[in-house]
């Protein structure tokens, strides 16, 4: 158009999407508009000589008005020559718009203008290094050779109205889509200054560019002199819930031990050492159980009465054994059995920590609560969820016969009947943990046998034509005299070894050698078991190597298809006595112990002071087996195959390995079970000559010959060496 007679003024305008002064960041391609003030025919006229030039109608007014519009070049720049007049300047970008402005043209005169559109981009950084610390986006300047730096970008536009570019001097992104809002940058071998950009881009229109500067230095090198140690550790694992249940059985498994009952005894009948207070460095859960045992056992004393006369002594301290089991039986019973949190680091995180696990943060008691599984409003263990399950339709009973309160005959009869069938749940909340295999390798060990014939003697019975002890004097036992007849007394009520002897049988598939034994015909056995037992141990054999070698990862998927093999035998052998034999056992055996430690037995047979036994009535059990000829094996080995083997396979009937096909649990199982799996095979290598871990291999045999006929195969050998 034709530009004659009119006289024009230059505006340049400059778009940034901040002030200047604190950040210049100029937008390309931004669409700006000047609008002019006035109207009329000279505007019309006017805006006839010039481009980019449009007229529109006010409809309030209905005078024409001009407009100018430019999108802003490389530079953000946009320069009208427009006529003189005043003009109200407005620019737009990613859809968002700055405050109008006015300005008045001059002919001649240039204008210069500073539009900001408030889009508020900003771009944040940070190094992921201990040497800036803080938030990761800390705003580091320098750094490292490596370090990894994040960058993020932000602004006031709609996602769908902008898409962000990274680009980088120096270094690369891990990410490969350089379009997101954050990436991090990989400096490694790049040192010096790096400059990294975001471009973000208004979808075919308007750009905008910041920029942030950072340093990567070189890292220092330290030269170092004489000798460089350098050390592997074993194969690193993950901390599983059921860690704190193995704790929990080895815990409550100790606290059976016979040092515990006979401390506890000593404190209800002896005067002995209080229980200590939980400010001691020495309290225990065992500790804070006692009132509940004290408590347990003035009740039993009120219900357990024999058909006898004059035998309130022995009577108490069968109370007094039921209750110790009763109570410490349990892996739910309060306290639970771990030690105080508030004592950590305790002991059984140094247990732990000595087998490279893991420990947990919150504490085991905390991880134990978290690996139950809650039913019918209480919470029991997933192995017992899992049966619970499949009996959805028997209901949930709190009373046992015992207690049940009766009532009228009416509309409260159906209450009733419903007590007289269903599942107890106490059975399912707290389970009385115990395995009969202890009471196996304890009657093994001659401990039965050696109360039986110190009760014939005591009651004047010759055993046979060159019985042994028909020599001693049985005075030493004068102050026993009283408890001594009233355990006799009750043989009637004690279990036959043919009893246990069939539960051996039924749990396990073992079974007990001898005259007393020999009509012996069993319906439901555990064949194998001893098979899948002892190949269990020797695939622990082949962990072991494996997991001490730091150069090797060791493969536990082999330990954890045995695991779950001898838990489908073990769970098919858990019906008849298994809810009460077991129980009962225990507490008759923990009583021959308890009077066999008695000092007066001390004094009647032939017992070696100077051998440190770690319980006081395995030395009465040796010198009966010395004087009778029966095995020299010591009552210790087979004490440690009861004690490990209970431990071992508690923690397999009571696990949840039918449906585990991870191999990181039978990893720790491996690892936390480590002492009692080698305490147990080399004491049955000890009781009977089997080594279970020679030839340690994958697919070697194992000998699954009955321990009963190993032993006798041992004492008649020894019988023809003497």
């Amino acid at each position: 158009m034709s530009t004659k007679n009119t006289q024009l003024g230059e505006v340049t305008i400059l778009v940034t999407a901040d002030d200047p002064k604190i950040q210049n960041t100029p937008i390309r391609n931004a669409r700006v508009t000047l609008q002019s003030k006035e109207s009329g025919g000279q505007t019309r006229q006017r805006s006839r000589t010039k481009e980019n030039v449009g007229e529109y109608s006010d409809d309030s007014s209905c005078e024409e008005k001009i407009f100018y519009r430019k999108e802003t070049n490389e530079d953000a720049l946009a320069i009208f020559e427009v006529p003189a007049g005043d003009y109200e300047i407005c620019c737009e970008a990613f859809e968002v718009c700055s405050k109008p402005e006015i300005i008045t043209v001059t002919p001649g005169n240039c204008i210069t203008k500073t539009i900001v559109v408030p889009l508020r981009f900003n771009i944040e950084w940070g190094a992921l290094t201990e040497d800036c610390q803080g938030s990761e986006f800390n705003a580091c300047a320098q750094a490292d050779e490596g370090t990894t730096w994040i960058f993020r970008a932000s602004a006031a536009v709609q996602p769908g109205n902008r898409v962000f570019r990274w680009t980088t001097s120096g270094g690369s992104f891990y990410e490969s889509d350089t379009t997101r809002d954050i990436v991090h940058l990989n400096t490694r071998g790049h040192v010096g200054e790096t400059k990294v950009s975001v471009t973000m881009s208004e979808i075919g229109s308007a750009s905008t560019t910041l920029a942030a500067t950072v340093f990567s230095k070189r890292s220092p090198i330290t030269n170092v002199g004489g000798n460089l140690n350098v050390s592997l550790t074993r194969t690193e694992t993950s901390f599983t819930e059921d860690t704190a249940f193995w704790t929990g059985i080895r815990n409550s498994t100790d606290a059976l031990s016979f040092n515990n009952y006979l401390r506890f005894m000593d404190w209800i009948f002896c005067g002995g050492e209080p229980p200590n207070s939980e400010n001691s460095p020495e309290y225990s859960f065992e500790d804070g159980r006692f009132p509940k045992k004290q408590i347990e056992y003035v009740r039993l004393q009120k219900q357990r009465f024999l058909s006898f006369t004059d035998s309130d002594t022995y009577r108490v301290v069968k109370a007094a054994t039921e209750a110790f089991v009763m109570v410490n039986c349990g892996v739910q019973q309060e306290p639970l059995p771990f030690d105080l949190n508030s004592n950590r680091p305790n002991r059984d995180d140094a247990y732990l920590d000595r087998r490279d696990l893991p420990i947990p943060d919150v504490g085991l008691s905390n991880a134990f609560g978290q690996y139950l599984v809650p039913v019918n409003g209480d919470k029991t263990l997933p192995y017992l969820a899992v049966i619970r399950r499949k009996l959805p339709d028997i209901p949930i009973k709190t009373t046992v016969f015992e207690n049940a309160t009766p009532r009228n005959f009416g509309v409260e009869q159906a209450e009733i009947l419903d007590n007289c069938f269903g599942i107890l749940q106490d059975k399912l909340a707290n389970p009385c943990l115990l395995e009969l295999i202890w009471s196996y390798w304890h009657e093994e060990g001659m401990l039965v046998q050696t109360m039986n014939a110190l009760s014939r003697r005591f009651q004047n019975i010759r055993s046979s034509a060159k019985d042994p002890l028909a020599n001693l004097e049985m005075d030493p036992l004068r102050p026993l005299n009283n408890l001594l007849w009233s355990y006799i007394q009750d043989e009637q009520h004690r279990l036959t070894i043919n009893r246990r002897n069939y539960e051996y049988d039924h749990h396990y598939g073992l079974r007990l050698e001898g005259k007393a034994v020999q009509d012996f015909r069993p319906v439901d056995t555990r064949s194998k078991f001893l098979e899948a037992f002892h190949h269990l141990l020797r695939l622990c054999t082949v962990f072991y190597k494996q997991d001490d070698d730091t150069t090797v990862k060791a493969d536990a998927f082999p330990v954890l298809n045995a695991l779950k093999e001898v838990h489908l035998i073990l769970s098919q052998g858990a019906h008849n006595q298994f809810g009460d034999l077991p129980s009962t056992s225990r507490i008759e055996m923990l009583m021959q112990q308890w009077l066999l430690a008695r000092p007066e037995f001390r004094e009647l047979l032939p017992t070696r002071i100077m051998v440190a036994y770690p319980e006081p009535w395995m030395d009465r059990v040796d010198a009966m087996k010395k004087l009778q000829g029966w095995t020299d094996t010591s009552v210790l080995h087979f004490r440690n195959l009861g004690m490990f083997g209970e431990q071992l396979l508690l923690s397999i009937r009571w696990g949840h390995w039918s449906d585990e096909f991870e191999p990181v649990k039978a990893l720790n199982w491996a690892r936390f079970f480590r002492p009692q799996a080698q305490g147990y095979i080399h004491a049955y290598r000890a009781a009977t000559g089997v080594d279970l871990s020679a030839d340690p291999t994958v697919n070697a045999r194992v000998d699954s010959t009955l321990p009963s006929v190993l032993l006798q195969r041992r004492l008649a050998s020894q019988q023809r060496v003497s």
